[in-house]
């Protein structure tokens, strides 16, 4: 079986037609995992036996009248959202052996829709990073070009998708970590409204801006997994009561005429944004122009403040969030201690890495006595600035337009020195994460031979509008049915 180019929605019409079985596909997806994973090492763990036991059963119950949404349907889950029985590491040596007694609410909604899961995919350490370097366990490589990353920290499950080694997987976004990585391995990523999904058995870096969101190879795989995993949750508080629309039954009234388009110069001005990512993104807004809609310029002007803003929020609320590992309750337990601060100082110093060092002494500073009005108060203002410039630019326009992320795929080990560097790649996505807003990121070109991520933003809780935008684009255009040669893996 030929699984390159399928889809999910492909998937669950070969099953509903009885042309494959769920057994064959996992099957198949296992066979190129274990061919591809020596070169891309996207799955920090694989599930054979699991995945091959739901596949039977998904196919018993599809032989007994059953139907669910996604029966069936093998998937990847990034290794921060925990697993009934299945190790969740986080990518780090903290969580190396943790194996979660329960299973998050999206897991338990793709149980419950019938999907089959492959394993779990590589991250940077904590969902902390922009290439998915800081794992601990290695890093993952583009499919496009396996010298190059893949963007991060759910540069496993976009690698995975983009390898056909599964058909989607779902990722985590804090910072751009879903749109950021879609876009370097030409998938197709959506970060929803802050609140559409649980956060229940995520483990947090930032709870104010984690959202999980599907990685897929289509608009309409995105829409269909969002339609299973969205709605709310009363074991998250944070869970908007939003009713959760028919996000794939939308598409088929998608229309882009006499929709207003908001570019945002200073993000295409913008020095760093590499020539190659400029000109695919100004082809794209012309190709929605020949669809019917209109380009509004707009400008988002404390948009320039968003990356010191996020690094200043979202280290503070991780310092807090992973106080609880401290080798007495959770995480690593270091050997041969001579006291209790002893204990926690080198079960922390053996258990997290470089970044996440580096980001709980950010943190830790921010909310320190003397501090946290001069940084952490002063960055929430800000935040709320940044909110209100979306807010105005969605008085004008439908959605906002840009870059996903201002280069393609560099190399391995290019940005691993200069923290700054790489905090840069997200310098695109992370405002909407602050503003809690959805974005998705779609395949617009390649630059240098790689692919480029298009990025739409919409108003908050309005994901329809948003997918119904980037499937007409989709349709326009074949870059999403490009697929990597990997004949260098």
């Amino acid at each position: 079986m030929d699984i390159e180019r399928l889809t999910l929605v492909e998937i669950k019409r070969l099953l509903d037609e009885g042309e494959t079985t769920a057994q064959e596909l996992t099957d198949a997806y296992l066979a190129r995992i274990e061919t591809l994973e020596p070169h891309i090492r996207a799955f920090l763990t694989v599930t054979p036996d699991v995945a091959r036991e739901q596949a039977r059963q998904a196919d018993e119950r599809r032989a007994q009248g059953e139907n669910a949404p996604l029966l069936g349907v093998p998937l990847a889950i990034k290794d921060v959202i925990s697993t009934a029985g299945i190790r969740t590491t986080c990518g780090s040596r903290m969580l190396e052996t943790y194996v979660p007694p329960f299973d998050a609410t999206v897991v338990q909604r793709l149980r419950e829709a019938g999907a089959v899961f492959l394993g779990k995919t590589n991250t940077d350490e904590f969902a902390m990073g922009s290439s998915t370097e800081n794992s601990a366990f290695g890093a993952t490589r583009n499919p496009w070009d396996t010298s190059r990353v893949p963007g991060g920290s759910s540069g496993g499950s976009a690698a995975a998708v983009a390898a056909a080694e599964a058909p989607a997987a779902l990722g985590t976004d804090t910072g751009g970590s879903v749109r950021q990585p879609a876009a370097l391995c030409g998938v197709v990523g959506l970060k929803p409204t802050y609140g559409r999904v649980s956060r229940y058995g995520l483990i947090a870096y930032a709870s104010s801006l984690d959202q999980i969101g599907p990685l897929t190879r289509t608009v309409a795989d995105t829409a269909l997994l969002l339609s299973v995993i969205a709605g709310h949750d009363p074991l998250d508080s944070t869970s908007g009561q939003h009713p959760v629309p028919d996000y794939l039954a939308a598409l088929s009234k998608a229309d882009v005429k006499g929709k207003r388009l908001g570019v945002v110069r200073e993000w295409l001005d913008n020095a760093g944004l590499h020539p190659g990512v400029r000109d695919a993104v100004q082809t794209a807004l012309a190709t929605y122009e020949s669809l019917g809609a209109t380009l509004v310029d707009i400008t988002l002007p404390h948009s320039e403040y968003g990356l010191p803003v996020y690094y200043l929020i979202a280290p503070a609320e991780a310092s807090s969030n992973l106080a609880r590992y401290d080798g007495v309750l959770y995480g690593h337990r270091a050997a041969h201690t001579e006291d209790i601060w002893d204990l926690f100082a080198k079960s922390r110093g053996e258990g997290f890495g470089p970044e996440v060092k580096r980001r709980i002494m950010l943190g830790t500073y921010a909310l320190s006595a003397g501090y946290y009005d001069q940084y952490y108060k002063k960055a929430q203002k800000v935040r709320t600035l940044i909110r209100r410039d979306f807010e105005e630019a969605f008085q004008q326009v439908d959605v906002v337009v840009g870059p996903t992320s201002p280069v393609p795929a560099f190399k391995l080990g290019e940005r691993t020195d200069d923290p700054i560097q790489m905090y840069l790649a997200d310098i695109f996505t992370l405002t909407v994460n602050l503003a809690g807003l959805p974005g998705i990121s779609i395949p617009c070109g390649f630059a240098d031979g790689l692919p480029v991520g298009l990025q739409l933003i919409g108003r908050a809780w309005d994901e329809t509008t948003l997918l119904q935008m980037a499937h007409v684009y989709e349709q326009a255009t074949d870059w999403h049915t490009s697929v990597p040669s990997l004949t260098n893996a």
